[in-house]
């Protein structure tokens, strides 16, 4: 089987070139072309001189060994300088830059090459340098944000998550990293189009504006996923046009009611003062005053719905909240509460506004348990009554991180629709506003905190978590 042209010519060349000796080598054959031909000239002079043979042989003994120490001398100052180099960027390669060449002075070839090397060396030092800072102040910037960041590789696997990350995932990063992103429940984050809003599901109603970039790390393409909770902005938003709704209808509805009432009383007087039958009389009456309650009921309808439009801003004072819940509780006196005493904790908050949102809490527990069920409207005596089932309201507190969390409990049949808890005038009481719940969450985010509400888990019942940080930032409502 014959070779291709390229190979042979190839093979040819490569046999034609020789190989090229090392640099050692080189310095000890050039040197030996620089001190044999002297040795030759001095060796024939010498010989030819009318000496003995043991001078002779001496003499010549003699500068062959000068020669041979002057170009061991000359190989160490050109090759050691030479090895030196090689040592310091060998160094450099593994990132060990302690190492400097030696003899780097101005105005000397050598010395001009190790300065180059040492000011090399310096600036990959201030490099790196630089970049462990960098990365440290960025882990820090990560670690301290309160917002959770990831970085997933291009297999969507976890390699860097922050500390507010690793809170909403509810795990330490040593059991994230590596994990996918659809194990990690976030691939709704990385399919999503991008600074858009997306429902994650993690025990929250929480809105999360997704904003993605890319970046490399060693030369691979990561992407960047910073979530951002804007539940809180939107229900602010919400709450707002909420607020100037109820502002316009109050106002019309007061121009109205006002008048109409008025007006029934007017009639009610001349009625009293004209000749009609009696059974004339009874319907007018009746009517007016029908008409007469029906303005006062909802003008105090009206009122209850204004609250969520004038609440007033927080007064911050330090309160304690054993003293606070201590005086909730005696307000409640339908069904048993229990209260757990929690750690001494002083808060600086509106005392009042928590007194009213610990209220309504206490009371919407209350009358969940004490309503009664469809079937008891029926006519039939449910074995889950109050009276059967041991009707129990549990509140207690306890610290978490940097926020007090109260806690109310109740054995009562639970959260029947979860999503519409706080939406405005949304009720399932006969003679509820809907405005309970609504105005809690307020006076509670006015305090920079929270309010969750979720059902037993084992249930029946209720879970009531107000979040309160411990040192309350105050928010006004524009």
């Amino acid at each position: 089987m014959g070779s291709s042209p390229g190979a042979g010519d190839s093979s040819k060349r490569n046999l034609r070139k020789p190989a090229r000796a090392p640099f050692e080598h080189r310095i000890i054959r050039f040197s030996a072309l620089l001190i044999v031909p002297g040795l030759l000239v001095s060796g024939i002079l010498v010989w030819v001189q009318p000496w003995t043979f043991e001078s002779k042989a001496l003499l010549l003994g003699g500068e062959m060994l000068v020669c041979l120490l002057i170009g061991a001398a000359l190989h160490e100052h050109i090759v050691r300088p030479l090895q030196t180099l090689t040592n310091v960027v060998g160094a450099l390669r593994e990132e060990d830059y302690s190492f400097r060449a030696r003899l780097a002075v101005p105005e000397d070839a050598l010395g001009e090459l190790s300065l180059e090397v040492n000011a090399l060396a310096d600036l990959l030092a201030q490099h790196r340098t630089g970049a462990i800072e960098a990365t440290a102040l960025l882990q820090r910037v990560v670690e301290e944000v309160d917002i959770p960041i990831f970085a997933f590789d291009p297999a969507d696997k976890l390699r860097l998550v922050s500390s507010a990350g690793e809170k909403l995932l509810q795990n330490s990063s040593l059991q994230l990293l590596g994990k996918t992103a659809s194990e990690l429940g976030l691939q709704s984050a990385l399919s999503c189009e991008n600074e858009t809003l997306v429902q994650l599901h993690f025990g929250s109603d929480a809105r999360w504006f997704v904003r993605r970039s890319p970046f490399r790390q060693q030369g691979i393409p990561h992407t960047l996923v910073v979530l951002s909770d804007v539940s809180r902005a939107l229900r602010e938003e919400e709450r707002g046009a909420w607020q100037r709704l109820i502002r316009v209808i109050g106002h019309e509805l007061n121009n109205s009611l006002a008048p109409i009432k008025s007006i029934a009383g007017s009639l009610g007087t001349r009625l009293s003062q004209m000749n009609v039958e009696p059974e004339q009389r009874q319907d007018f009456e009746r009517g007016l005053s029908i008409i007469e309650a029906r303005a006062a009921s909802l003008n105090r309808f009206l009122q209850a719905y204004r609250q969520l439009a004038q609440m007033p801003s927080p007064v911050l004072r330090e309160c304690s909240i054993s003293d606070l819940v201590k005086r909730v509780a005696a307000l409640e006196a339908r069904v048993a509460l229990t209260v757990i005493p929690g750690p001494d904790v002083a808060l600086m908050a509106d005392s009042d506004l928590l007194e009213q949102m610990l209220i309504n809490l206490l009371r919407n527990a209350a009358e969940a348990l004490l309503e009664p069920t469809t079937s008891e409207r029926n006519g039939n005596k449910s074995t889950n009554s109050p009276e059967n089932s041991g009707a129990q309201i549990t509140l207690t507190w306890k610290l978490a991180e940097k926020d007090a969390v109260l806690t109310i409990e109740d054995n009562g049949p639970g959260l029947m629709n979860p999503g519409n808890v706080f939406v405005p005038f949304y009720t399932t009481k006969p003679q509820g506003s809907g405005i309970g719940l609504v105005l809690s969450r307020q006076i509670c985010e006015a305090h920079g905190g929270r309010l969750e509400l979720s059902n037993r888990l084992p249930g029946p019942g209720c879970t009531v978590k107000v979040f309160l940080p411990m040192r309350a930032s105050l928010k006004t409502d524009e």
